[in-house]
């Protein structure tokens, strides 16, 4: 599932073949006719080859000065998990009230700035280490990318010559500074999962009132005891982050004792301070261990068994199918995507041109219906949120055989005629049924959410002076992924935000809130999909370099660092949460590509579909114009 490394310039996937533009020129190419994206660990692709072989700390040695015992002291901190080796660079004193566990600052490198010659006379010496900070990881191990290019820090460590004569550190930064290249090689991404905080405005009807679990990214040491480290990591609770919409199963007090896997690839879990006797809070706990540990790579886990004070039950992905990560994101097996030509929505699966739709949406269009632009699909296939082509008006048109006409449109915008670029864009369905919706009218831009035949403003706090011009709701529907426009700049950049809803089924309230910044150095950034349950398909480019696609996770790190070639032709793209029975197997990434003709003649549309790392024209009835999956 995963496919995030600490970098923070935009890595890229690998695709083993020609450049998209190539196919989009020949029209075809060599490719199996099945398959998915599989999960990609850091230690399993070649970002390993960027990998240092494993630091082991070494103990200060006798007679060291200070510049040496920085050095020395900054391995330590990189290669002892347990900073028993890192303490004795320090003071008694120093070495008590150190708290490494405070966080760490990941610079882009370390410098340690060159002090005074020190002579036999010196006691107390300083030393500064400098660098650019790139990001900051908290106490409950969460990376966030620091904003800005300038981040210069400087951190102090102050020296004493002890009796003996020994120099060691007395003073110096809580927590832990680490350069990215030593934070790369210790530390790896992992998932905890927690179930979605209730919505109080909801209806409990079908998917309406559903919880499912939402990953949350952290960064764990690589080489201790893993398992059990993401163990405790999901008992500690949320990301602070994450927290305001999510909750836990695990009560306060509770603690991973050990976490074992036998041969059957069992995995035993024992809880301390915690009773699970009661059967579904056991289940549910149960549940959110199983998936933060299967996601842990390498198909070690296929079951687990929790055990407590008192009782004991067990979790497995088929026990729990409704709540496990991606289960709104749309239908199971997810082979199942649409496209849209000459006027009719047909949905596709594996292989095949597809049928049309039922309803309205499935026939021709004919000049006595409004010309249609961007189509999308709600998660159950159940409706279509249409919006025309002049961009005024959206319209909400169940897939049935009784819909005979798109009916009337749900929101209308006051833009003015024949300007595109201040209509409605980017529909996009969570997984309990609501509607999203950007209204780009420059009088007035908002966010919209529609629920049921109601129409409902969604406030998102903290953009300044930016507006938003394009979003991608989550299949959870507790977090979206915004593109903003910054006034006077042609830059179009991506925001993750949380969504919060309060207020009462009569009287609903949304906010959009929690903005954090990724993927900085995107500065245009085309079209974005979630393609996991923490990560986000984007398509879009540097300043001043060709256009790429990227996986973002939601908290801001980049993919792997080898590259997925796509081309300035490329359009959309999307991909899909839903991984049916298999934690790894992702349904095919969708391209869409124009090809421009010579002569003034209209431009083509074609489609591809990224199938074992492998572009391949998809096979399309005439004149394709759009290809997505629900959401």
């Amino acid at each position: 599932m995963r496919r995030t490394s600490n970098r923070t310039e935009p890595r890229l996937l690998a695709v083993a073949g020609t450049l998209l533009g190539a196919l989009v020129a020949s029209g075809c190419a060599a490719m199996p006719d099945s398959g998915g994206i599989t999960k990609v660990e850091l230690s399993q692709g070649s970002a390993d080859k960027n990998l240092q072989a494993r630091i082991y700390p070494v103990a200060p040695g006798k007679g060291a000065k200070p510049r040496e015992l920085l050095t020395g002291f900054l391995d330590a901190v990189t290669a002892d998990e347990g900073y028993e080796t890192a303490r004795k660079y320090l003071t008694e004193t120093a070495a008590a009230g150190w708290k490494p566990e405070a966080g760490i600052q990941v610079l882009s490198s370390t410098t340690i700035l060159p002090g005074p010659e020190i002579t036999d006379a010196d006691t107390v010496v300083s030393t500064t280490v400098r660098g650019q900070l790139v990001a900051n990881v908290d106490e409950k191990h969460s990376y966030q990318l620091v904003a800005g290019q300038a981040n210069n820090v400087s951190s102090e460590f102050t020296f004493v010559r002890e009796k003996g004569g020994e120099w060691r550190i007395d003073k110096l930064p809580s927590g832990v500074i680490m350069n990215e290249t030593n934070f790369r090689n210790s530390f790896r991404q992992v998932e905890r999962f927690f179930y979605t905080a209730p919505d109080p405005s909801g209806v409990v009807s079908g998917s309406a009132g559903q919880e499912v679990l939402v990953a949350d990214p952290i960064y764990l040491r690589r080489r201790i005891d893993p398992l059990t480290s993401a163990a405790r990591a999901l008992v500690d609770g949320p990301s602070t982050w994450l927290s305001p919409v999510v909750r836990t199963a695990f009560p306060s007090g509770a603690k991973v004792d050990k976490v074992t896997i036998d041969d059957s690839r069992v995995a035993h879990v024992q809880l301390g301070g915690a009773d699970v006797s009661e059967p579904m809070a056991c289940r549910r706990m149960a549940s959110q261990l199983f998936y933060t540990l299967a996601d842990q790579g390498k198909g070690q886990v296929e079951r687990l068994e929790l055990k407590g004070l008192r009782g004991a039950c067990t979790a497995s992905r088929t026990d729990v199918p409704a709540t496990g990560p991606g289960a709104l994101a749309g239908p199971t097996p997810a082979t199942q995507y649409y496209q849209r030509a000459d006027g009719s929505l047909v949905a596709t699966d594996e292989g095949r041109p597809g049928d049309p739709v039922r309803g309205i949406l499935g026939k021709p269009q004919s000049n006595s219906k409004p010309p249609l632009g961007t189509i999308a699909v709600s998660r159950d296939g159940s409706q279509a949120a249409a919006i025309s082509d002049d961009g005024h008006q959206v319209y909400s048109v169940p897939l049935s055989g009784g819909a005979v006409t798109l009916g009337d449109p749900v929101l209308t915008s006051p833009a003015k005629p024949g300007d595109k670029e201040d209509g409605f864009a980017s529909p996009s369905w969570d997984g309990h049924g609501d509607l999203w919706v950007v209204d780009r009218n420059q009088q007035g831009q908002r966010v919209v959410m529609v629920r049921g035949n109601k129409t409902y403003t969604v406030p998102v706090e903290g953009l300044t002076g930016q507006t938003v011009q394009a979003l991608k709701i989550s299949s959870d529907g507790v977090r979206v992924a915004l593109v903003v426009k910054t006034p006077g700049l042609a830059i179009r950049s991506l925001m993750f935000g949380l969504v919060v809803h309060g207020g009462t089924p009569q009287a609903p309230t949304v906010k959009i809130t929690g903005l954090r910044r990724a993927a900085p150095t995107l500065t245009d950034v085309a079209s974005v999909s979630w393609g996991e349950t923490d990560q986000l398909l984007v398509l879009g480019k540097e300043a001043d370099r060709t256009q790429q696609l990227y996986f973002i996770s939601t908290d801001g790190s980049q993919s792997t660092d080898t590259q997925l070639q796509s081309a300035e032709s490329m359009t959309t793209v999307a991909a899909s949460e839903s991984r049916g029975d298999s934690l790894t197997q992702a349904p095919p990434v969708l391209a869409m590509a124009e090809v421009k003709q010579p002569d003034g003649k209209p431009s083509e549309f074609k489609a591809y579909r990224l199938v074992n790392n492998q572009w391949r024209e998809a096979p399309l009835i005439d004149k394709p114009r759009l290809f997505f999956y629900a959401g």
